[in-house]
């Protein structure tokens, strides 16, 4: 039986001098005022060039990003893989704008691919559209979308002009460009989702990219977010799309990252929520989904990405009541670098195929990034709380031990 209990093996990797940094980091993630404040004040002082980069590098930096440049990543990399945990490596910038700047992040991204390559812990790397994608043109899209799922893979383009037709091209050069280098050095693509108001046009070329590039293995992955609501069927419907043009669908399944900004954003501008009224539901469609896709693991690969012991508990427990093997082919596990290590390292300790989303970067461009990590322990319901429990557990463990 697997299980996250064994404080132990969760944490054998960081020291007791870590430990007590991540208690004190997420026990100020669990001060509600005190997030606000600071994911409002974080980004301003960093462009105001205040003099605070050395404090953020030293705490929630150090705590869920692993370097500024691929090669401080190599340190990271090396330690959990003496634990059997894999690494899906991140280039974490994202926002950012002009087409020279799109141009290299995507070269970036390539660069990433050619080193996860070199790397056997390495099978995977991460990227977000708009890390080479202008949001207004992604957005513009979404708006004239003619099929509002994105299955089919079809983007409307009529409504762009001249320009921005060229400048649409040049994205989907860009991303071809990706996924075939991560094809040539068999490494796969976890294409990252966005705000519900720019993913239409990310899904549709996303599953362009799979019917081109997954006919015979899985090079690039979609990632559906359950907490919206529409996204169980999405799914349901992706498979059934991949099935009628033959290839294999990639997928990462997650819960969400965008929650307060998508609630807020139909309340201003009222219309209905696209995210699940209640955490529930979103539970339910996540393990709805994790049990459609070990129905259909002959079709499909999935990437259970969760920070739920549920969920994850759950996988596990299909797939030996299929009599299937833990450390199956088309089944994988992440949870981000620096939280839920108790799932981690007992799903790799029981044989599981199991890595850490590691985001790099220059810490200006990760911010973003750092300041959703701040918000989710500060609003997903008792996260920080379960984080900061068995951290204490182990501490207080080791302080008998010795």
């Amino acid at each position: 039986m697997v299980s996250f209990d064994n404080t132990e093996l969760a944490f054998a990797y960081k020291t007791t001098k870590e430990l007590k940094k991540a208690k004190f980091l997420f026990s100020s993630m669990g001060i509600g005022w005190l997030v606000k404040l600071g994911t409002r004040l974080t980004p301003w002082a960093i462009k105001a060039h205040l003099p605070i980069n050395g404090i953020i590098r030293n705490t929630i930096f150090k705590q869920f990003v692993g370097g500024e440049t691929l090669q401080e990543t190599a340190g990271v990399a090396d330690k959990l893989a003496q634990y059997n945990v894999q690494v899906i490596l991140d280039y974490g910038v994202e926002g950012i704008e002009g087409e020279d700047s799109f141009d290299k992040a995507a070269d970036e991204f390539i660069k990433v691919i050619q080193y996860a390559a070199t790397q056997p812990s390495i099978p995977f790397i991460s990227i977000k559209l708009t890390g080479f994608a202008r949001f207004g043109l992604l957005k513009k899209l979404d708006t004239a979308a003619d099929n509002k799922s994105g299955v089919e893979g079809r983007i409307n383009i009529e409504a762009l002009t001249d320009n921005e037709k060229a400048e649409w091209n040049k994205v989907v050069i860009r991303l071809i460009k990706i996924c075939e280098a991560a094809q040539r050095n068999n490494v796969g693509v976890l294409v990252d989702a966005e705000e519900t108001w720019i993913q239409d046009p990310v899904d549709a070329l996303t599953m362009q990219m799979m019917e081109r590039f997954n006919k015979s293995k899985v090079v690039v992955y979609n990632t559906i977010q359950l907490y919206r609501h529409d996204r169980l069927q999405f799914f349901k419907d992706s498979l059934a799309e991949a099935q009628k043009n033959n290839f294999i669908l990639g997928v990462k399944l997650v819960r969400g990252a965008y929650m307060e900004k998508e609630r807020r954003r139909a309340t201003a501008m009222n219309y209905p929520s696209p995210i699940q009224h209640d955490k529930e539901s979103t539970d339910n469609d996540y393990n709805a989904a994790i049990e459609f896709s070990m129905e259909q693991l002959d079709k499909l690969f999935v990437i259970v990405a969760s920070h739920n012991e549920y969920s994850n508990l759950n996988a596990t427990q299909l797939l030996q009541q299929k009599n299937l093997p833990l450390n199956h082919s088309h089944v994988h596990y992440s949870q981000l670098l620096g939280m839920s290590d108790n799932i981690t390292f007992n799903l790799a300790k029981a044989g599981c195929s199991v890595s850490k989303y590691l985001p790099f970067g220059p810490l200006k461009d990760v911010v973003p990034y750092l300041m959703r990590r701040a918000q989710e322990n500060s609003s997903v319901s008792g996260q920080t709380g379960r984080e900061l429990q068995l951290i204490k557990k182990e501490l207080k463990r080791r302080r008998q031990k010795a």
